[in-house]
């Protein structure tokens, strides 16, 4: 690690001494290079910064920063740079996601030499006015990860008709929920698949653009059964433009199923202290959680009152309701056991009841 000692002339600390093997990447190494001064006690202020949308040409390191190492992998490229009194390291993901890490003499040092890094470095929003921007969450190799993608989202008042009265009654009052009216943590969606639980969740986070940003968590069985990163999708980072989040948690019938402590172990533990326990305490995080269960199945703290900000059932259309929504077309068809809105586009559209409708037509209703 001879390049990365004091450029001042200064005599050197004892060295901090890491261990690699040929388990580890080239990526890795440079991951640890770059805790070398901080944990040596050299340079004692680190910063970081997550950022989204980075533009290809970006450099995220100031010009004049000596670069001391680059790698590239199949998901990531990294940087080490330095300076005097600073280092940096730079991470972008494939998918356009990224951060900077800064470590120097000085908090001062360590913000201005962030804020150099990262100045015009990330893309504007786009302007579609029917998309939403939408982080979506996993567990990498390197921890855990966030990118952000622009999706697709109508508004609420455009697909409010392709659920059943009681469902839409229940997103009518969600639509105009403010941070002034949060109770209760938790949304819970429940019905048979179909229904549209994933399309009424994307709605609502258009709904609720302006205060809360939404994340879904691809891989929920990892959330809730590894502490650290539980954390760090929870607690995030405190940002200057603080909004509320909304983890959306999909398809995780065995977390919340009645018999969920015994088979899911902590997990179940884990959700109900992020919603209303101490780990959700000064964070402003809402959790939404879509299951195919029917109420009646769900663990009863999962249901209990105050828990839920809101319990929607996304059920089949009666009869009625499916007839009106095929119209013309509802006379070739037996709808006297009512159908899922899957079922009425396939219908519909002359297609097997079983073969998902076109997503540029539904959005994927699920």
């Amino acid at each position: 690690m001879s390049d990365l000692l004091p450029i001042n002339g200064a005599e050197p600390e004892p060295p901090v001494v890491f261990q690699l093997d040929t388990t580890d990447t080239l990526g890795d190494v440079i991951d640890v290079l770059a805790m070398e001064a901080f944990a040596a006690g050299r340079q004692p202020f680190a910063r970081s910064k997550r950022m989204e949308r980075i533009r290809p040409d970006a450099l995220l390191r100031p010009a004049e920063a000596r670069v001391l190492r680059t790698s590239r992998e199949d998901n990531r490229e990294a940087l080490l740079a330095r300076g005097d009194g600073w280092t940096l390291r730079s991470v972008r993901w494939r998918g356009g996601s990224g951060m900077v890490e800064v470590t120097a003499v000085s908090d001062e040092l360590c913000t201005s030499v962030l804020e150099e890094a990262i100045r015009d470095a990330v893309e504007p929003p786009p302007p579609e006015e029917d998309r939403v921007e939408m982080g979506f969450w996993h567990l990498g190799s390197h921890g855990a990860a966030r990118s952000q993608r622009s999706i697709t989202a109508a508004t609420w008042a455009e697909i409010r008709d392709n659920y059943t009265a009681a469902a839409a009654t229940a997103v009518d009052r969600l639509t105009e929920v403010t941070p002034d009216d949060i109770g209760g943590r938790l949304v819970l969606l429940h019905g048979p698949p179909g229904t549209g639980k994933t399309t009424a969740l994307r709605a609502m986070a258009r709904e609720w653009s302006k205060w809360c940003q939404f994340d879904c968590v691809l891989d929920p069985e990892q959330l809730f059964s590894n502490p650290a990163y539980l954390m760090e999708v929870a607690v995030g980072e405190d940002d200057d433009d603080r909004r509320w989040r909304l983890l959306v948690v999909e398809d995780c019938d065995e977390l919340i199923s009645g018999d969920a402590k015994a088979a899911t172990g902590q997990g179940l533990s884990r959700l109900l202290n992020l919603t209303d326990g101490l780990l959700g305490q000064g964070r402003d995080v809402l959790v939404a959680i879509t299951t195919n269960e029917p109420l009646a199945a769900l663990h009863p703290a999962v249901v209990r009152p105050g828990r839920c900000l809101a319990q929607v059932e996304v059920g089949r259309m009666s009869p009625a309701e499916a007839t009106a929504w095929l119209g013309a077309d509802a006379a070739a068809h037996d709808l006297g056991h009512g159908a899922t809105l899957a079922e009425l586009y396939a219908l519909r559209d002359g297609r097997d009841a079983g073969t998902p409708p076109p997503a540029t037509e539904t959005g994927f209703y699920l």
